[in-house]
């Protein structure tokens, strides 16, 4: 299974590489293999690649590990600042780690053998998956918006008004809040993927000492989200309230403390309307716009990891499950108070997010009735909510009351299905025996 699916992965960053080119944009495979000298796009991508990565590793092997990745940035910023090389773009960091993840890849062919050498490659295979899906999700971005001129925003921002255009309330909530509420959630949002590593690595903690990886975990359900995701955008290509309907938001500036370039696209946007005033609710249709804007809107991925965490985090310590509830309100708040997303994106993403952790548990055990009818219920559900958002908004926006209560229980149902049957599924601990009366001497 490991193999198959790096001959798909391999064959899938090929494919993505040659569309790349097509658009002459920035390929997954180039940046990676660039990034072994150039600064990195994220340093804290490729060290936390390499964290996953040492979940395999004694403890002595990952001291090495990382005073090596350590090591090696050290002297790519000795040798960068005695050529008076400036680091414009990118960290100036991170390129050690990279290194050393291809380097135990090597160390895994040449060295180990059997077991040791399967359990070392899947580990590498992990950490080569986070930055690899990270690149590829980039390029998928670049794609969108070179592939369709034109966005369905109207459409979304309609039928958002069945549930009271909830982008726009959380816009001025976001705003009222000032410098510090704006910058917490900028940096949830910021860092969601460095959450679902701490998270990750908390469910593979046992590794090194089992010698084997856990059957389900969080980096399954990211890698597959990210996989699937970037499809439906080029299905229902939409751009998001702060660039449709807004001018970049001047206001943002004064608030922001870490935006060096907030959103602006004022010749493309329909109006100046986010997040003061809800567009209208009739006549929506395609609109052109920019051919640099990433058509990631619909669903919303953020949703829809954060609630991969929220899942994953549910069996942890309470302080983990504390976090990951933490995580997803916060996340929901930034899509839609940053006018990222609509709230009925967020609905999808939940569904979006519930169906793939179903079908990858129903995987995991072996399908039965149970989780087939679960994802199939999940599927159809989420197709309807993409049909009604680009074929009924009118419908949706007019009849607020019943609609926006039927969006809301259709992803309920999809809830209650998941949490019923993964509860089924779930092994329940035996209770303690109590200790049978002995006879006493009198």
């Amino acid at each position: 299974m490991w193999a198959a699916a790096g001959v798909v992965t391999l064959g899938f960053l090929i494919a993505l590489e040659t569309a790349a080119r097509h658009y002459n944009v920035p390929g997954p495979i180039s940046t990676q293999v660039r990034e072994l000298v150039v600064p990195p796009k994220s340093g804290a991508l490729l060290y936390a690649g390499m964290a996953l990565m040492m979940v395999v590793l004694t403890r002595r092997e990952r001291f090495i590990a990382l005073g090596t990745a350590i090591g090696i940035d050290v002297v790519f910023l000795l040798v960068r600042w005695a050529a008076g090389i400036k680091v414009t773009e990118g960290h100036p960091f991170g390129n050690g780690a990279w290194w050393v993840v291809l380097g135990f890849g090597v160390v895994a062919l040449t060295r180990r053998t059997g077991a040791e050498r399967v359990l070392l490659l899947k580990g590498v295979g992990l950490g080569l998956l986070l930055v690899a899906g990270r690149k590829a999700g980039d390029t998928w971005l670049h794609i969108t918006s070179k592939a369709h001129p034109t966005v369905l925003d109207q459409y979304v921002a309609t039928a958002d008004h069945a549930l009271g255009s909830p982008s726009w309330l959380a816009g001025r909530i976001v705003e009222a809040t000032g410098v510090v509420g704006f910058n917490v959630l900028d940096f949830v949002y910021g860092q969601l993927a460095v959450a679902a590593v701490l998270v990750a690595l908390y469910q593979l903690r046992g590794v090194a000492a089992e010698r084997r990886f856990p059957r389900h975990h969080l980096v399954r359900t990211f890698l597959v989200i990210g996989l699937l995701g970037p499809g439906i955008y080029m299905i229902f290509p939409v751009v998001g309230p702060v660039y449709a309907y807004g001018t970049g938001n001047e206001h943002w500036d004064a608030i922001s403390l870490w935006w060096s370039d907030p959103p602006r696209t004022e010749p493309w946007a329909l109006a100046n309307l986010w997040p003061e005033i809800p567009p209208p609710a009739d006549g929506p249709q395609p609109m052109p716009f920019d051919g640099i804007t990433p058509r990631n809107c619909m669903p919303s991925l953020h949703t829809a990891w954060a609630v991969a965490i929220f899942i994953h985090t549910r069996n942890g310590q309470r302080a983990l499950r504390f976090a990951g509830t933490f995580w997803l309100i916060a996340t929901l708040t930034a899509t839609l108070g940053f006018g990222y997303h609509y709230g009925v994106d967020l609905v999808a993403g939940v569904v979006f997010t519930l169906t793939i952790e179903a079908a990858l548990r129903a995987l995991e055990r072996g399908w039965d009735r149970s989780g087939t009818l679960l994802v199939a219920h999940g599927i159809l559900v989420f197709a309807a909510l993409l049909v009604s958002y680009r074929y009924l908004p009118v419908q949706m926006a007019g009849h607020p009351w019943v609609a926006g209560p039927l969006v809301i229980l259709a992803m309920a149902s999809v809830i209650y299905g998941y949490v019923r049957t993964v509860n089924r599924w779930d092994p329940k601990a035996a209770p303690a025996p109590r200790p049978e009366p002995q006879p006493e001497m009198v």
